[in-house]
């Protein structure tokens, strides 16, 4: 976990495509079509994951383009990397407990039905487009493993999980503390370094691995299989009419991520020309 998701999102901006992690979006989104239960609560907590993003991604690009002072250091300055750790936790857990609810709503079908597989494409796919724009863009960091690469791989894993139930508490608190323990310089290879077991942190301007994200996202899994059961009100109860807008933004997350940097860039680059800043 280096940098902070705003690249993942800069580079996507590359490539127009769509989640980060539009995260809980990329599980078969909880309460999309095909179920007639909505889960605005659900919704709106992913909103909020969105709006911080956003916010984030903005300072980062403002600080890029030299327009804040003074300068700020989103690598290493705590105030951003433990922003950037929160916001991708809080889209992997919504991501989590998203495919709780996508898995909830199959009716006996299988885990891996043709609409799992669709979505998983629409990630995977956008994943391909971020590391092919982050290469053009940053070619000595370009993104070979960021925000969406992990959910491509988290989805599956948590699909192949599913039935552990409570289980799914403990595993993934291993998945969250191996790398603490266990760092081996064989990982630290591009082909492996996705893994996450690595002595060091690749040079890549978004890095998501597997482990311990994985935990992250298996938490959640187990959180909305238990609420689902015993407190489903806290995922699909009302939210306030002015909190409406927000919850269906909640609902379109892989679109903002891969929507809102280009907007923002495209912005600031706009407003330099005009001379406004």
């Amino acid at each position: 976990m280096t940098t902070p998701p705003v690249h993942s999102a800069r580079s996507a901006e590359s490539a127009e495509s769509a989640e980060s992690a539009e995260s809980a979006e990329s599980a078969e989104s909880a309460g999309s079509a095909g179920s007639a239960e909505r889960f605005d609560r659900l919704d709106l907590l992913r909103a909020v994951a969105i709006v911080w993003m956003v916010a984030f991604h903005f300072g980062f690009d403002l600080n890029h383009f030299g327009l804040i002072e003074p300068r700020q250091n989103f690598h290493r300055d705590p105030l951003w990397t433990t922003q950037r750790t929160l916001i991708v936790t809080l889209f992997l857990f919504c991501a989590g407990i998203g495919q709780a609810v996508a898995q909830h709503t199959l009716q006996g079908r299988s885990r891996f039905c043709p609409r799992f597989w669709r979505r998983w494409a629409q990630v995977a796919g956008c994943a391909l487009l971020v590391s092919a724009g982050s290469a053009l863009m940053f070619p000595r960091s370009f993104i070979f493993f960021g925000v969406l690469h992990g959910i491509a791989v988290m989805l599956i894993l948590c699909r192949l999980a599913a039935p552990l139930r409570l289980w799914l508490v403990p595993l993934g608190a291993l998945a969250i503390a191996l790398p603490r323990w266990v760092q081996l310089p064989a990982f630290d290879q591009p082909l492996l370094s996705w893994i996450g077991l690595v002595t060091r942190k690749p040079i890549t301007e978004d890095y998501v691995p597997v482990l311990p994200w994985l935990g992250v996202m298996l938490c959640g899994l187990a959180a909305g299989q238990w609420l689902l059961q015993h407190r489903r009100m806290l995922l699909a109860g009302p939210v306030a009419p002015m909190l409406q807008p927000l919850a269906a933004l909640g609902r379109y997350s892989l679109s903002v991520y891969m929507l809102h940097q280009p907007v923002l860039i495209g912005a600031i680059l706009g407003g330099r020309a005009l001379g406004w800043w």
